[in-house]
Formats: structure tokens, C-alpha cells, sequence
């Protein structure tokens, strides 16, 4: 959640990369770069430095019990360690994309979950370190993967380094910074629902929490598909605006809607007909598994109601219009709390369920109406 709140270094990267590359200024893009990169660096050890209140505030809220919060400690404490790499990562990985390189992208991700793996299994199952060989697996990966793409970035592109008033150039820079601030506030709406969402669920015990963990894997084995799409509307979607092509545009926008829309009902189906066996193979919690069933149905949901949120981000990420993402995730924050607070006294879990289905759903009814006002203005 710590770094997720950090993902503007990536999409605000992204989006004015892709605009560079469609008007064929590839200075403005090596410029870009290297602006982020400096953001990047400089959040990664504010994060380092406050990294002990940090993770007493966030334990706190959570209301984890002493072993739970023990062993998230020290993880933490571990991992921490990576985050310098991990910002620097995201800067890159959004670079690739506005480069229109998603492939170097993929690599670079392979790579790193490879080296994870490789390494957290060695640790834990060779030498027996338990959390702390997973902790440091992930913090070996994320600095090998960060080492990875600074070499891809250097080999294929040799990026000129500009002069440093040109990076730190007050009119850009501010106007970097209010793209990012847009971003930084719509993913901090975006982290207090999924925080709540979790805390909502260790209020009502812990089988409760468990399984709607594991129901959010659904959520997220959907989302990693759709975010390819989003991917794709981000890098391309900023192309096509870089060079004013709205007619590409627009033909983008179509495809992209309807095959999240096929996506969506795919998923769904999905879930709807495997579901308790892919619960039964992310769990040997007898109790647990049986408590996620009962709210399947919600999850099953979640892909309908959801697919437009990821299609029109992309777009929007690609587009540069950041004041309107941010505008739409507030209202869905706020449907949200309202139906959670509205209804929980009396639904309980479902009741959490519902608002975060609304949540997912108002996010992208918002930007598609946001989008068809601006085009007709």
C-alpha cells in the first residue's frame, strides 16, 4: 500500500512520455526521464527515513494481533530497504510504456519475479529464514530488477542527460508536480478504501479477513489482465493525442471498451462456474474456504463492475488528464463509505461487499461521463 501510493511516479511518467513520443520530440521524453527519476530517488528515501512511523501508524490501524503484527514488522523492516529501487522501478516502467516498449517492460517484470522467487524460496526453504528469507528475497529482487532496466533503458536508448536547469526548470516542474499531486491524491483515495476494506474485514474476525483476502486474489488475477488494456490505453491513447489523431483516438476508445466488456464477462463466468475451486487452491483453511464461498457471489461481480474504471484510467493516464481521474475516484470514495456505513450496522460483510462493487462500478460511470463532457465542449 506504502509504495502503491508512489504509483504517480509511474502513470504521470507514462502519460507525458507517450504525448513526447507522439509529437517525435524524444528529448522531451529523455527529459521527462530524468525528472522523474529525481522525484523517484528522493521519495524512496523519504520512505527509508520515515520508515519507523510509518509502519507503527499503518500496524496500528490495521488492529493486527501481536503475532500478526510481529511477523508484519518484520517484513517490513526488511523490505523497507528496497524502496529507493522500487520508485526508481516505477519511473522506468512508466518510461517503457510512454516509449510505446511494453515489451522491455514484460522482461524486466519476468526478471524480477523470477529472481524472487528464486531467491525467497533458497532463503526459507534452504536456510530456514521464514519471513525474514521471503522479506529479503523481495528486497534482492526489487534491486536486481531495478539494475535490469536502468541497463535496458542505457543499451537501447542512451538517453542524453540534459543540463540540470532544464530538469529543474521552475514551469515544468510545477507542472510535473501538479500532475503528480492529482495522481498522488486519487491513489491515496484509491489505498483508503482498499485499507478500509481490509480493516473492515479484521473487525469482524479473522476468518472474516482471511477470506475476504482471498476473494480480492480474484479481483486481482482480473486486474492483472485488464491492466495490459490499460497499459495499452495509456501508451497508445497518449500517442495518438501527442500528434492530435482523434480519430485513432476514438477507434482506440471502442476497442478497448469492448474488450473489457468481453473480458469482464468472461471473468465473471469464470469465477462463477471454478470459483470454489480456485479458493480451494489458494487455501487448505477448511473454515476459511468455507466463509469465502458465502460471499462469492460478490466477487463474481467484480469484473462487470469494474472493467470500465480500468479501461478509462488508461485512457485518461495517456491523455494527461489527471484532475479528472482524481475527480472521479473521490466521488467513488465517497459512494463507498457512505453505502459501507449506511449498510454494514445491518449487512455486515455483504454490506462491505456491495459498497466496494458500487465503488468499483461509480469510478468508471464517472470517467466515461467526464470524457463524453469534454469531448463535447
Amino acid at each position: 500500500m506504502l509504495y502503491w501510493l508512489c504509483g504517480f511516479l509511474r502513470m504521470g511518467t507514462t502519460g507525458l512520455t507517450a504525448r513526447a513520443v507522439g509529437a517525435g520530440d524524444f528529448h522531451a521524453s529523455a527529459t521527462t526521464l530524468y525528472r522523474s527519476l529525481a522525484l523517484a530517488l528522493t521519495m524512496g528515501l523519504l520512505l527509508l527515513l520515515l520508515s519507523r512511523p510509518i509502519a507503527d501508524v499503518v500496524l496500528r490501524f490495521m488492529d493486527a494481533d501481536g503475532d500478526t503484527a510481529a511477523l508484519a514488522t518484520t517484513y517490513f523492516r526488511i523490505c523497507i530497504f528496497g524502496a529507493p529501487a522500487v520508485m526508481v522501478s516505477y519511473t522506468m516502467s512508466g518510461w517503457f510504456l510512454g516509449m510505446q516498449n511494453s515489451r522491455a517492460q514484460m522482461w524486466v517484470a519476468i526478471a524480477t519475479n523470477v529472481i524472487n522467487i528464486a531467491a525467497s524460496a533458497t532463503l526459507v526453504f534452504g536456510l530456514g529464514w521464514k519471513i525474514e528469507g521471503v522479506a529479503t528475497g523481495t528486497l534482492v529482487a526489487q534491486w536486481a530488477g531495478a539494475a535490469v532496466a536502468a541497463a535496458v533503458i542505457m543499451v537501447k536508448y542512451h538517453p542524453a542527460l540534459p543540463p540540470l536547469r532544464e530538469i529543474f526548470a521552475i514551469k515544468p516542474l510545477l507542472s510535473f508536480f501538479r500532475i503528480n499531486t492529482d495522481i498522488f491524491l486519487r491513489t491515496a483515495c484509491l489505498v483508503a478504501v482498499t485499507l478500509w476494506f481490509t480493516h473492515a474485514g479484521a473487525l469482524q474476525g479473522n476468518d472474516i479477513l482471511a477470506a475476504n483476502a482471498l476473494l480480492m486474489q480474484l479481483f486481482m488475477l482480473f486486474s492483472f489482465f485488464m491492466d495490459g488494456f490499460a497499459f495499452a490505453g495509456e501508451a497508445l491513447g497518449g500517442k495518438y493525442d501527442g500528434r492530435s489523431d482523434s480519430s485513432s483516438l476514438q477507434s482506440l476508445i471502442r476497442s478497448l471498451l469492448l474488450i473489457g466488456l468481453c473480458g469482464a464477462v468472461l471473468f465473471g463466468a469464470l469465477y462463477a462456474a471454478a470459483g470454489e475451486l480456485i479458493i480451494s487452491l489458494l487455501s487448505d483453511n477448511s473454515t476459511v474456504r468455507s466463509v469465502a464461498v458465502r460471499y462469492l457471489p460478490w466477487a463474481v461481480a467484480v469484473p462487470l463492475c469494474g472493467f470500465l474504471a480500468f479501461v478509462w484510467d488508461g485512457i485518461f493516464v495517456g491523455q494527461v488528464r489527471t484532475r479528472a481521474m482524481l475527480v472521479s475516484m473521490a466521488v467513488a470514495m465517497a459512494v463507498f463509505f457512505a453505502l459501507y456505513f449506511s449498510l454494514g450496522p445491518c449487512m455486515a460483510n455483504h454490506g462491505l461487499w456491495l459498497a466496494f462493487d458500487a465503488y468499483l462500478l461509480v469510478r468508471g460511470a464517472v470517467e466515461w461521463w467526464i470524457y463524453v463532457k469534454i469531448k463535447n465542449c
